[in-house]
């Protein structure tokens, strides 16, 4: 049977809704879907292009590892992302001390777990430190993405902050 979470802008009162893709990503599926809800401060991508995400403190017991990979997301692609703080330590990346991320934190790396959704075209996952950095495809938008599209070239063009951005497991009727 298909599952279902529903995603969120909190602030701007829109949500889109995703099917989990259990066959192509079974273990990131079930990381994410046994740790929903998840919620934490929206970012837009800046490398990436069209991506909301948000940044909150690893949850899986065990990581899933790289499954159903890409670096090319398209629009309603959701992708699971595991870094550790070093990877994002960067001051340029410009996240605040109350994000997960902190450049001051010793060299001891902290896991963290990035959810994005992908609301347009022409995705490229490059960054300038690390290089390549593909995420995992766990889920696809089914309902909505028009509407959370406008919602996240909102927060490109009017700022994130202040906003948050919520994966939760949908209550179909």
């Amino acid at each position: 049977m298909a599952r279902y979470i529903t995603v969120t802008l909190d602030q701007r009162g829109v949500s889109c809704l995703a099917k989990l893709l259990d066959d192509e990503a079974p273990r990131t599926c079930a990381a994410v879907w046994d740790a929903l809800p998840q919620s934490g401060q929206v970012y837009h991508g800046k490398y990436a292009r069209n991506e909301v995400y948000h940044l909150v403190d690893a949850f899986a017991a065990q990581e899933p590892g790289k499954e159903n990979t890409t670096v090319t997301p398209i629009p309603g692609d959701l992708c699971y992302f595991a870094f550790d703080s070093d990877d994002l330590g960067n001051p340029a990346y410009g996240y605040s001390a109350d994000v997960p991320v902190r450049a001051e934190q010793p060299v001891v790396a902290k896991r963290i777990t990035d959810l994005a959704v992908f609301y347009g075209r022409n995705n490229l996952l490059i960054n300038g430190d690390q290089g390549w950095v593909p995420g995992n495809v766990f889920g696809t938008v089914v309902q909505g993405l028009e509407e959370f599209a406008q919602a996240c070239h909102s927060i490109w063009m009017d700022g994130a902050r202040g906003e948050t951005l919520t994966f939760s497991r949908a209550e179909l009727r």
